[in-house]
């Protein structure tokens, strides 16, 4: 299937036009011998460079430019779970994670943060190595972290407040989970449980950080900008402040009328500004409702009345927002027989027949929905050697896609050889896959997408400058 020359490894093809030998050697590593490397393997590396698409304009048309993507330009992202103290999150960061960080029933239980990586579950992954039986299989992963919780008062420093606000700017994105059970062992920092106030607690005291930050900005953008006038005199650094102090001042005005900066229409040029500044409000949020077991398995019939509240709260300040319900002690219940999916479905099967409805876990939706609110999405290559799932942001160009396999990959890329998984799924291999005209040679300009089964070609022949 490979052109001639060309060499296959874990879904990755070593090639070189037909017509010329390579005239630099690519370089290996000698790994266990097999019948598919010989002995060597690519060196493979996670680059955290991220492009976004500027698809190449047709002659006679206007070229569209892709809207960018607040936060950082990175394949390797965060997100973090906020709240206030005492609502469950490390608790759910325990079942989410499988990990075993203290969760106690006292305000700031948690300071630093905590940290650890959950796999991302997805049918396309797991029908590609049922299909490919691989030596190796390389799943996607979301990279998940406990934070502190946080108190009225923090962005002037109450509660350790300054702190964990440095470590909500460490992260891209933010579970923001609220208190929806009632527990007279587990203590409530404002003495009663109230989600929705829980809710406003958390987003003033991130907007309180933001509007200081860009006050302060604001004010030293604006002396060097009124200093330099409309002359070209100035530093490098100091015609870019004169430059960024229109976005700043724009994004103060925003700020100061209660508005989160993710919520704003803005510009290529002012998320290019915004993003370097690693405001609070500008980083996407997905709100978790944690709720007792028992409101959790009868929620189908008896809607809880925090959820409501919830999301009427969304629905008139943030309309859009993903809201989740769970139950953070049915899901560490739950996570105790993470070493045996037959026992956990032997769990789930028991609840649901208990209350007459389907009981599913609700951890593989929340770390699906976490890993599209960074704006993240997946490609696989697939072979014997190895199924493996790459991470890219959307709107990344094929070239700079194979550049998170290896830099090599990008530096001579010549085209990358597209399935589509629900063609490869329907017509069972990559030979019928062709023999249906489904299987596509892209160029630099194409634009990769969410669930491509990928082959990329690529030939360097000059050393890297």
């Amino acid at each position: 299937m490979a052109a001639s020359g060309a060499r296959t490894f874990l879904g990755v093809r070593l090639w070189a036009p037909c017509c010329q030998p390579y005239t630099t050697t690519p370089h290996f590593v000698s790994l266990r011998k097999t019948p598919t490397n010989n002995g060597q393997r690519f060196l493979f590396s996670t680059s955290t460079r991220a492009h976004y698409a500027k698809p190449a304009p047709k002659k006679g048309v206007a070229p569209v430019e892709q809207k960018a993507l607040l936060g950082r330009p990175s394949n390797n992202l965060k997100i973090g779970i906020l709240g206030v103290p005492n609502i469950g999150k490390s608790t759910f960061f325990n079942a989410l994670t499988n990990s075993s960080v203290p969760a106690e029933n006292f305000p700031f239980c948690t300071i630093d943060p905590s940290e650890a990586r959950v796999e991302v579950p997805d049918t396309r992954f797991s029908w590609l190595v049922e299909r490919y039986q691989p030596e190796k299989v390389t799943p996607a992963y979301l990279t998940v972290i406990d934070i502190a919780g946080l108190v009225r008062g923090a962005a002037q420093g109450e509660g350790l407040g300054n702190a964990f606000l440095s470590h909500v700017r460490s992260v891209d994105a933010l579970f923001h989970l609220c208190r929806g059970f009632d527990d007279p062992g587990v203590m409530h920092v404002d003495g009663s449980v109230d989600p929705v106030r829980d809710l406003e607690t958390i987003h003033d005291e991130l907007l309180l950080r933001d509007m200081d930050w860009l006050e302060k900005i604001h004010q030293e953008y604006k002396v060097v900008a009124n200093r330099l006038g409309s002359g070209n005199g100035g530093t490098p650094a100091e015609k870019k402040k004169k430059e960024d102090f229109a976005t700043i001042e724009k994004c103060l005005a925003w700020v100061e009328k209660g508005n989160d900066i993710r919520t704003g229409d803005w510009t290529n040029q002012e998320i290019e500004v915004i993003n370097g500044q690693y405001l609070l409000t500008a980083k996407p949020m997905i709100y978790l409702v944690n709720i007792s077991e028992h409101d959790y398995l009868h929620l189908s019939r008896n809607p809880h009345p925090a959820i409501k509240r919830v999301q009427d709260w969304i629905d008139q300040h943030h309309p859009g927002d993903l809201l989740i319900p769970f139950s953070g002690s049915f899901e560490n219940q739950l996570a105790l027989f993470n070493e045996s999916p037959e026992d956990k479905q032997t769990v789930l099967d028991d609840a649901s027949q208990q209350v007459g409805s389907t009981i599913t876990s609700a951890l593989p939706e929340i770390i699906v929905k976490g890993r599209e609110a960074l704006s993240l999405q997946q490609f696989f290559t697939a072979g014997p050697g190895e199924v493996r799932a790459w991470t890219t942001r959307k709107n990344t160009l094929a070239p700079q896609a194979a550049g998170v396999i290896h830099s090599d990959f990008e530096r001579g890329f010549i085209m990358a050889e597209v399935m589509k998984m629900d063609d490869l799924k329907e017509l069972g291999s990559e030979a019928a896959v062709k023999a249906a005209g489904k299987y596509h040679s892209k160029g630099k300009d194409y634009i990769v997408e969410d669930g491509d089964v990928i082959y990329f070609k690529f030939n360097v022949t000059n050393k890297k400058k």
